[in-house]
């Protein structure tokens, strides 16, 4: 009797723990909890702490649905846009949002963020090709890559609001050109790099020319100027030379003779190769006969030779 009621109590105390566990629920920092009873929303408890809802969620009674209370964020890979000159690039993006109505967000997408994630994307697409092709491609690059992002945030916030969310951040993580607008870019600039070296060397070889003509122009004058100083010079020189003989002639015209006739003999019979064949009696020889230079007396004449008779 005693080990039934015992059992009794056990059954009861174990009946009452289930119940009071399954009308108990914990909220946490990062959570909010919406409890629905019946298919309606019954209320939504964001707070974090400790809450009591009806036991055992049978026949569509008190159901707790926890949805997050921080922030969020998704990304976009690959997208192909087309800029307003009209080649096509490939952007990166993301969104950082929040679940700021809990119960908009159950009543529109049942509190899944997949698919609320999944009407952001075609949103965000949509959005990242009409920002892009009001600009080109070099506005991404720029400081208008702010504006924007926050044009395309702009665009999310309505779709976001309406579904209970929070869009608080969206960025661009990266923009290139795909590739075959890289590879046409690449020829491209490699064409202009081309050019523009082509460009350089002919204005180079232009100056060279231009700097060669005016290099060769002052050799030939530099050249004309020392060879015009070089014959005044030389004129002056012999005009000079020409006056300190004519004064030395005048002064002693033996010795100007002798100095004459020993210059004659030095430049005719110095070099050892010379031969001169001159009469020994002729007046260029008259210093080696005589030392004043006095003429030798001429040998006799040869006896003519008897006429031939006929």
């Amino acid at each position: 009797m005693i080990n039934n009621r015992s059992s009794i109590i056990l059954i009861i105390v174990a009946a009452v723990l289930v119940v009071i566990y399954s009308s108990v629920f914990v909220v946490n920092e990062r959570q909010q909890a919406i409890v629905v009873r019946f298919g309606e929303i019954r209320a939504v408890k964001s707070e974090p702490g400790l809450y009591f809802k009806l036991p055992f969620a049978f026949m569509d009674a008190d159901r707790v649905q926890f949805v997050e209370d921080q922030a969020l964020r998704f990304d976009l890979d690959n997208i192909r846009v087309q800029v307003s000159g009209g080649k096509f690039y490939e952007v990166d993006a993301f969104v950082v949002y929040r679940i700021a109505d809990a119960r908009r967000f159950r009543e529109t997408v049942s509190g899944d963020r997949e698919s609320a994630e999944a009407r952001l994307r075609t949103r965000l697409d949509a959005s990242l090709r009409r920002v892009y092709g009001l600009r080109g491609f070099e506005a991404a690059l720029s400081d208008e890559r702010a504006s924007m992002m926050r044009e395309v945030r702009t665009d999310l916030k309505t779709d976001a609001e309406s579904l209970g969310l929070n869009i608080e951040d969206v960025r661009i993580r990266r923009t290139d050109l795909t590739q075959e607008v890289s590879q046409q870019t690449f020829e491209r600039m490699k064409a202009e790099r081309l050019a523009e070296a082509e460009l350089i060397r002919a204005r180079g070889n232009e100056e060279g020319q231009r700097r060669r003509a005016i290099a060769d122009r002052q050799v030939v004058e530099i050249v004309a100027e020392a060879q015009r100083d070089s014959e005044i010079l030389r004129g002056e020189g012999e005009a000079e030379r020409a006056g300190i003989f004519a004064d030395a002639f005048t002064r002693d015209p033996g010795f100007f003779d002798f100095y004459r006739s020993m210059t004659a003999y030095s430049q005719s019979i110095g070099n050892p190769d010379t031969t001169v064949v001159l009469s020994p009696h002729s007046e260029f020889f008259r210093y080696f006969n005589s030392a004043d230079g006095a003429a030798l007396p001429q040998p006799p004449a040869a006896p003519a030779a008897p006429a031939t008779p006929d």
